[in-house]
């Protein structure tokens, strides 16, 4: 399981959390390690693994289409941070995977990804309770049903080297020109 043992900074991580690197601008995830293994399909129902994306960065975040705050927030963000990038966009990969197996459907996902300017930009996987459950132990994600339609979850961004390795981690309301600054970096780890 992720996180076992592992520290993590600039996420509250208390007195045994890892000095951070001064070259990076996220916090690290130490010891480094694999990242878990996601294996879902996409809101247009193509099978991805984390596995297929070796060799290039990987931002990962989990998020739900209507939630009314954070997640808007953090695909707005990504968004940035692929403008700045320009170039170097085809060597970056995002993925979202839901943290709301009832309310993320390949309709509010079309939906989601059309009004954040995301559609294209941002792969975005869904699936069962059954099938999204691992995936978040995996991953230390906590998600349950809240009221009115809400779901309380973990809202970070990961990054993940080429090689597979969980690097960074950034809160909900990174600052983009910290990933973009740090893309780089986790371009050679």
């Amino acid at each position: 399981m992720f996180a076992a043992g592992a520290s993590l900074t600039a996420c509250g991580g208390g007195s045994d959390a890892a000095t951070k690197p001064a070259d990076l601008a996220g916090g690290t995830i130490t010891p480094r390690q694999a990242a878990p293994a996601i294996a879902l399909r996409d809101y247009q129902g193509k099978p991805v693994t984390l596995a297929e994306h070796r060799g290039k960065v990987v931002l990962l975040t989990f998020l739900y289409t209507h939630c009314p705050d954070i997640c808007p927030l953090i695909a707005g963000n990504l968004r940035v941070v692929q403008n700045e990038l320009k170039d170097k966009v085809r060597d970056v990969v995002m993925l979202a995977v839901s943290t709301d197996p009832r309310g993320d459907t390949p309709r509010t996902v079309t939906k989601f990804l059309r009004d954040h300017r995301m559609a294209g930009r941002m792969d975005y996987l869904i699936g069962s309770p059954a099938q999204l459950r691992p995936v978040w132990k995996r991953w230390s994600i906590a998600a349950r049903p809240g009221k009115k339609g809400l779901v309380a979850h973990s809202s970070l961004v990961y990054g993940i080297s080429p090689k597979g390795k969980l690097i960074s981690i950034y809160p909900a309301n990174f600052a983009p020109a910290d990933i973009v600054h740090d893309v780089p970096i986790l371009e050679n780890l």
